[in-house]
């Protein structure tokens, strides 16, 4: 039944597969101790490749979570989104269970879905025939099956979506999470985003688009978000996945929160395929909407976790950005970009940022930006350059754009009242 009265919505539970760890304690030891997870292409020869460096996944194994036979039918995005799942799920002691299920679903984002099948089989295709083809090859390719995975193997059968709005498919995933609860149409949802896109075409294609470093010999200094000599982003791959919940469901359960999730802005710039519209505008609305979403104001905010990709033209856009948004309290806001350290996971970023974020809020610790020895003079706010910072968080906003000119903020705070 839907809820006239707006819920209330807290992070119960979180899960991540990262180029830092493949649970969220790794995770967020490596973000606050400054590690990159940046290294050689190991996936694939990429040696003859101009850009030969990539944030992995390292040692995960699928099976550690679901049997061979099961792992082997999914894409590696899939296995990365449903492994996570089943972390956030137990972190937050939820039971999916015959009298709960059609009151949890999932959404889960990806940019691209399952690139890495359509590689294998279209060489298959050429190589060996059409009828060699895998009778698995759609189902493990589509966006969707993330979220469907998730559901057959959590039984949760509320909402279940997928959003594929590129580099912001995971934040607009937990936004749409957030308002089915706030809503009534749910009262937990498993949500975030996934991505696996080092593979010789997605690499190429980037590359050929001058979006990638080209810094091969020096591959943990290669993401240099906001800094000078930055040369474009690091290819990252994993999942971020968040289990919400409406609270007083978890307040019965007493289930421990880390935050509570309070906005959502969502805009477009409507512009250019791939530049940020000049001056940040979207970027500006989205954050402003945010903000508004929540009832709050600029300057209650204590912290954002920048979309920050390395790229010239974002970083720059981003920092406008934040500067109309926040006014004058902009310079007072401590900004990291975590992409630094691991990399850029496209639709997979928004979730392991949203965990981040969520994190900082409920640890008063702040994650740094990495390799900015020589800030770009047009990104002059404090971007917590190379250490961690002990902080009090109440307020804190996450940014995720993506190609297309897709705009989203996130933000959470602490849990009071």
């Amino acid at each position: 039944m839907v809820s006239l009265e707006l819920k209330r919505v807290v992070v119960t539970g979180l899960g991540a597969i990262t180029p830092l760890g493949n649970n969220v304690s790794q995770y967020w030891q490596n973000l606050l101790q400054g590690c990159s997870g940046v290294g050689p292409i190991t996936l694939f020869d990429a040696s003859q490749h101009n850009c030969q460096i990539a944030a992995e996944v390292k040692g995960f194994d699928p099976s550690d979570y679901l049997e061979r036979k099961e792992a082997k039918r999914m894409d590696r995005f899939a296995q990365f989104a449903v492994c996570a799942s089943l972390q956030a799920i137990a972190d937050a002691g939820l039971e999916i269970n015959e009298f709960n299920a059609e009151r949890i679903g999932a959404i889960i984002g990806t940019g691209i879905g399952g690139l890495k099948v359509l590689e294998d089989q279209q060489e298959v295709y050429l190589t060996r025939g059409s009828d060699r083809v895998s009778p698995f090859f759609i189902p493990m390719m589509i966006g969707n099956m993330a979220a469907g995975l998730t559901a057959i193997h959590t039984g949760a059968r509320g909402p279940n979506s997928c959003t594929v709005t590129a580099c912001a498919a995971g934040a607009n995933a937990v936004g749409e999470a957030f308002r089915l609860i706030r809503h009534g149409y749910a009262e937990a949802m498993i949500c975030g985003g996934t991505e696996a896109t080092i593979t010789p075409l997605c690499v190429a294609g980037f590359a050929a688009a001058r979006a990638l470093s080209t810094r091969n010999h020096e591959p943990t200094r290669a993401s240099r978000p906001f800094a000078s000599d930055r040369d474009g982003f690091v290819m990252g791959e994993g999942a971020g996945i968040l289990v919400l919940e409406e609270l007083e469901h978890a307040q019965r359960r007493q289930a421990h929160v880390y935050a509570e999730i309070v906005g959502y802005g969502m805009t477009c710039d409507a512009y250019h395929m791939t530049t940020p519209i000049p001056g940040g505008k979207g970027a500006t609305r989205a954050m402003e909407l945010a903000l508004k979403d929540a009832g709050l104001f600029p300057n209650q905010v204590s912290y954002i976790n920048a979309h920050g990709t390395s790229t010239l033209a974002n970083d720059v856009a981003e920092t406008l950005a934040v500067k109309q948004a926040l006014g004058i309290h902009a310079e007072k806001v401590a900004i990291s970009a975590t992409k630094s350290m691991t990399g850029h996971l496209l639709g997979g970023s928004g979730g392991i940022e949203a965990i981040a974020t969520a994190m900082a809020v409920a640890t008063d610790r702040i994650p740094p930006t990495i390799n900015l020895e020589d800030p770009d003079p047009a990104c002059d706010l404090d971007y917590v350059p190379q250490l961690c910072r002990r902080q009090q968080v109440d307020v804190a906003l996450s940014n995720s754009f993506g190609f297309g000119g897709h705009n989203v903020t996130l933000a959470f705070k602490k849990l009071k009242g």
